[in-house]
């Protein structure tokens, strides 16, 4: 639950309709973003529970609330060597400002008033930028050029310890950084329809959507929020929403019409859904088969739910139950270890967690990584193909489980791949955010040959 402010934000006198309305925006925006720090929760859950209390806010005050809060998650790397303290104060309204700006939010009446406010103390003076400032590199001198006293650099963005675990050629740090302070587009998939028969159909309904050159079933709906449940396509199964990182997982694992395939970690189901979208795609009426496992059943429940509504048969669930495999040994031609890890590929749409988080969340991973690596593996048939796969970008919640893995079971070789996006042949894939608008991923496919 968000606390009351106890800052002193009485102090700062509002004249105007627009200074009190912005004084009001930032007492909320300052209390959702102590309390994402005070309670270590995610910046959505908080927002959402917030809102959920309080229906006084109409569709204009959420968006200022939410899309300032997010900001400041987005661009804390820079803002926090400003704020320093808890307290609203004029460095609370000087970040408050240059998020704006930053961001080029269309609210300029309010980020004027904060503005105002944030240079009532002799330390700061802050104005609007003058010029456009399409890359990071231009954001960063813009900062500088409103605290001079203060070193900003782009790979502030993303905090130090992501860096010291991540493997990345310098050239194309800025290229990451990039994308990471960027908002990401929603990524969807069509299901029993083509993508441009899906495009057409959502384009009707006003929404933004257009096919996607790299898979024949993605299509890219947009920036805009969308309510799911007012789209029939969605309701009828038609749309699974997905990212287009997260779709290379099941383009990797290719499962043909006739295939069994078990998906280890499926938590809601989106690649179970995916997997058994692209099998009915060859064939609707393929004897192919998916089992679902998870540790949870709740998620398990809601996959079936959603298997319901695309209209999907021949998947089932099989919930994991302490170390004993929850299906049969060796029978399947496919298995998909979705492994959960640190999720640091998904920072650009959670930009909090890369605050909340510190480097124990890639490092304490690994060992549960290769067990499910392990256990899974005795599922697959001789001949068959065994998926790992991650949303981090870190070497040791991926190449490292890989090579550990590899060690243990000879039985198992790595495939060559080809990048989705850049055509690049690895048998490693990294898919940085950069390449295609996406989430970070990471997979590899590799092969049972004895």
């Amino acid at each position: 639950m968000v606390q009351s402010s106890t800052s002193p934000v009485n102090a700062f006198h509002a004249e105007t309709s627009a200074q009190k309305r912005a004084l009001s925006y930032s007492n909320t925006i300052h209390q959702l973003f102590n309390s994402v720090f005070q309670q270590k929760m995610p910046a959505d859950r908080i927002v959402g529970e917030y809102f959920r209390a309080n229906k006084k806010h109409g569709s204009k005050d959420r968006r200022v609330i939410r899309e300032s809060l997010f900001a400041l998650f987005r661009w804390w790397g820079w803002l926090k060597k400003v704020h320093v303290s808890t307290e609203q104060d004029e460095s609370w309204f000087a970040v408050l400002a240059v998020v704006a700006e930053l961001e080029g939010h269309s609210w300029s009446q309010f980020s004027e008033a904060w503005q105002g406010f944030a240079n009532q103390s002799a330390t700061f003076k802050i104005n609007a930028s003058t010029q456009p400032m399409p890359t990071v590199s231009d954001k960063c001198q813009f900062v500088q050029q409103c605290f001079a006293a203060i070193v900003f650099q782009e790979q502030d963005l993303l905090p130090q310890w992501f860096w010291d675990v991540t493997n990345i050629d310098t050239k194309h740090e800025l290229a990451l950084i990039e994308a990471m302070s960027s908002r990401p587009p929603i990524w969807g998939r069509a299901q029993k329809r083509s993508a441009q028969q899906l495009s057409t159909e959502l384009q009707s309904d006003n929404i933004d959507a257009n096919t996607c050159e790299f898979f024949s079933d993605s299509v890219n709906l947009g920036h805009k929020s969308i309510n799911l449940n007012a789209i029939k396509a969605y309701l009828q199964g038609h749309l699974e929403i997905q990212d287009l990182g997260s779709q290379v997982i099941g383009q990797i694992c290719a499962p043909k019409a006739d295939e069994q395939w078990w998906d280890t970690c499926s938590g809601a189901g989106g690649k179970t859904l995916q997997l058994r979208s692209l099998m009915f795609n060859q064939d609707d009426n393929g004897s192919g088969t998916i089992i679902a496992s998870d540790i949870r059943k709740k998620p398990l429940t809601e996959l079936m739910k959603r298997a319901q509504r695309a209209g999907f048969n021949k998947i089932s669930t099989s919930a994991w139950q302490g170390d004993t495999l929850p299906v049969s040994a060796e029978h399947f031609d496919g298995v998909l270890v979705d492994a959960p890890c640190s999720c640091t590929g998904t920072w650009r749409r959670n930009p909090d967690m890369r605050w909340l988080d510190d480097v124990s969340v890639v490092t304490d991973k690994q060992a549960l990584q290769l067990d499910i690596l392990i256990r899974s593996a005795k599922a697959v048939k001789l001949g068959g193909q065994l998926v790992y796969a991650t949303c981090s970008l870190s070497p040791v919640e991926n190449e490292q489980v890989v090579n550990a893995f590899l060690a243990q079971q000879p039985q198992f070789i790595l495939q060559q791949l080809s990048h989705p996006f850049t055509g690049q042949t690895t048998d490693m894939l990294t898919v940085w955010p950069q390449d295609a608008d996406t989430d970070g991923m990471f997979v590899v496919k590799m092969s049972r040959k004895s």
